[in-house]
């Protein structure tokens, strides 16, 4: 007897349906084809003790099974529970007519208990699109999935559960939650708050200017002079997620296993700080079977390279093209999946060896030399692509012990929040461009028009600090994120003049 079930195979972060069709007939032989790997392969095992342990068997007759398309690799041991109702089903152990209107997934314990599995959200998101009726998965799982609206999302703890189900539709129900009171869960208790940081007012402008626009910054200062610090507090002065953005958040985070249990949309914006000795891979993506790195697990969030001259020079290269492009693509001989990636990177680093500026009175500090060999362990091109550049001095005693609060990241936030308001009606037209760290040439060029003294004054910034056209845009981009702040239509002076002092990295600009 031949049976179909359906499975789905996750690819990038999209979902790709797969027909399991079994075929019961007489003989003897287990035989599986259709690209499986070796955790595939090794599932007979695995439904042969289940199916045991919950009152059922493995028929002993000729069990051929073929995963469609045959020429897409199949991964992973959750095909495991569509395997073991599609045998069950063309053996006659069970009788359903209904099994072909599910999506079933879900890796099978020897004790027929039911595992978690990767992927739920753009799986559901799939079967939804391709007019499934439900989805059958682990319990763990449901509640990421049930996001998705018009599919019926079924949790289980066990095989048995689901073969009930099959035989008295009435045994499991479906779970249900209101999307947008999941979504609304918008948490402002933050442990991390800017009032906690005593002083450094020039970097918590920085900061709100950066997360403003959505531009990328990095910090330059000596050990302690709180750098960390400011950075890990980025997240909580930046605007809250759309739904648009925390579905395709979660989708990524879901393809990798990242997602706590019973978790269902992330609705906070992720912060990733990996440490300086990742790969390339880890954080770009990739692998024989692609996966999304780092720089994908940011996507909406926060990138965080701490100590960014101690990372690979190979590793920092790497981001050049996602960080102008906001999508990394990886290419295999097979097939070729590309990830999002639109992410704040945040860096911070010393300016030398010794960790300190130049200071004749400092015993340890490094020379102009020094200082600009260690520099040099970062590419011009890399550095053109990170908007505001800002030295970050140690905080004076008086102002470390002084007793009052720093301004709360919930007062910086509604600043940063009336900024993107201007920006998101300035973009409405645009898809695929929401603030003014995404502008492109021919927006600039309309967006950011100057007066005849903000040209001569950047004319001549250009000039003495020898910046390339890029670093040209960056500057544009950045004053023009300062008069969103100080809600003006127009680029004005003093806006440019600000946006120039964040370029303190430029090579004949720095060191004097």
């Amino acid at each position: 007897m031949l049976v179909k079930v359906f499975g789905s195979a996750v690819f990038g972060v999209e979902a790709t349906t797969i027909t399991v069709e079994v075929n019961v007939d007489k003989g003897i032989g287990y035989h599986l084809v259709g690209l499986p790997d070796n955790a595939i392969r090794e599932s007979s095992y695995r439904i042969s003790a289940a199916l045991k342990n919950t009152g059922y068997k493995l028929p002993g007759k000729k069990i051929t099974i073929n995963m469609a398309p045959a020429d897409l690799r199949k991964e992973g041991s959750a095909y495991d529970l569509a395997l073991a109702l599609g045998i069950l089903s063309a053996s006659g152990q069970i009788q359903s007519d209904c099994l072909e209107r599910f999506v079933i997934m879900g890796e099978l314990s020897l004790d027929g208990s039911v595992n978690p599995i990767r992927g739920a959200l753009p799986i559901a998101i799939q079967a939804q699109k391709e007019g499934f009726k439900g989805f059958i998965l682990p319990k763990q799982n449901a509640k990421e999935a049930a996001v998705v609206e018009g599919l019926d999302v079924y949790g289980t703890e066990n095989i048995k559960e689901v073969i009930d189900f099959f035989i008295d539709n009435n045994s499991m129900k479906p779970l249900k939650i209101d999307v947008q009171e999941e979504f609304n869960k918008r948490i402002d208790n933050d442990e991390l708050d800017f009032s906690d940081v005593k002083g450094q007012e020039t970097i918590k402008r920085c900061m709100e200017i950066a997360a403003a626009g959505g531009h990328n910054i990095i910090l330059i200062g000596p050990p302690g002079s709180g750098k960390t610090m400011l950075a890990k507090r980025l997240p909580t002065i930046l605007p809250p997620m759309s739904l648009a953005e925390a579905l395709e958040t979660t989708k990524i985070h879901s393809v990798v296993g990242k997602l706590k249990e019973n978790m269902g949309l992330m609705n906070k914006r992720p912060f990733r700080s990996p440490h300086h000795t990742i790969s390339d891979i880890a954080l770009v993506g990739g692998g024989s079977y692609p996966q999304p790195g780092e720089i994908s697990l940011s996507h909406n969030g926060v990138l965080f390279l701490d100590e960014l001259p101690e990372f690979k020079r190979s590793v920092l290269e790497v981001m050049r093209q996602p960080l102008e492009d906001r999508e990394v693509t990886i290419s295999r001989a097979r097939f070729t999946v590309t990830y999002p990636s639109s992410f704040m990177l945040v860096a911070s680093m010393n300016p030398s060896p010794s960790g300190y500026f130049i200071d004749r009175d400092n015993p340890i500090a490094s020379s102009p030399h020094e200082m600009q060999r260690y520099l040099g362990k970062i590419s011009g091109p890399l550095l053109d692509r990170i908007d505001i550049h800002i030295e970050v001095q140690p905080v004076p005693f008086d102002e470390l012990t002084h007793e009052r609060n720093g301004e709360a990241s919930f007062e910086i936030r509604k600043r940063v929040n009336a900024a993107r308001e201007r920006q998101t009606e300035r973009f409405k037209e645009s898809k695929n461009i929401h603030y003014n760290a995404q502008m492109n040439v021919k927006q600039i060029k309309k967006i950011c028009s100057l007066s005849d003294d903000s040209k001569s004054m950047l004319k001549m910034a250009m000039e003495r600090l020898n910046l390339s056209a890029r670093a040209y845009d960056r500057i544009l981009k950045v004053s023009r994120t300062i008069a969103d702040l100080d809600n003006t239509d127009f680029i004005q002076t003093h806006h440019i003049a600000e946006a120039i002092q964040y370029r303190s990295l430029d090579r004949e600009g720095w060191l004097g």
